[in-house]
């Protein structure tokens, strides 16, 4: 495990975008920002960038958000971990999940893309799947509705009312991860409460 982690939140720039469920990876790093005493800034890179540690002594984590839309995320991840001299093995990629019910987090090594145009696209610029993703379930749009158009939408009032506990323990997965690297991680995350 390095001493520097790049941790990236997907999502769309903008105000308009803010609150969508495509754009709970972001909203991850806010909490993480927060939990750091760190403010988001401009950067060299095409990213917005906080930059801190968790506990004295812990690795250093840099938040990354992207400056690009969700589906060209790849360069300014392919940007930002060249900028701080890391390889995907120092990267955590934080990013909304259809395919788990709303209000579960799960922890992944490598694998594909899923669908996922921003992971897509990461996998294309850096050219592996091997790095750490923090999957943020969202669940699946209901009834026939397109899920293009289902991640564009904010939360539903319901689910409004349980995000903040959702972004904490998003914000819990990364922790985990800097403290105890993926597979430790993955053992506390997923165990059964």
């Amino acid at each position: 495990m390095s001493s520097t982690l790049i941790v990236v939140g997907l999502g769309n720039p903008g105000p308009d975008y803010a609150g969508n469920r495509h754009n709970v990876g972001q909203m991850v790093l806010d909490e993480l920002a927060a939990r750091m005493g760190a403010t988001f800034k401009k950067h060299k890179t095409p990213n917005q960038v906080a930059e801190g540690r968790l506990v004295p002594g812990g690795p250093k984590l840099v938040l990354a958000k992207p400056g690009s839309f969700m589906n060209t995320s790849g360069g300014p991840v392919s940007a930002v971990l060249g900028f701080y001299s890391a390889s995907p093995d120092d990267l955590v990629v934080v990013h909304d999940e259809l395919d788990l019910p709303f209000d579960t987090v799960r922890l992944k090594g490598s694998g594909g893309h899923g669908g996922h145009n921003g992971l897509r696209d990461i996998i294309k610029a850096t050219g592996t799947n091997e790095f750490a993703r923090v999957r943020i379930g969202i669940g699946r749009p209901p009834g026939r509705q397109d899920p293009a158009d289902f991640v564009l939408r904010d939360f539903s009032p319901t689910e409004k009312r349980s995000l903040p506990n959702l972004l904490a323990d998003g914000a819990d997965a990364v922790e985990a991860i800097a403290e105890l690297g993926l597979l430790g991680a993955q053992q506390r995350i997923h165990a059964p409460s």
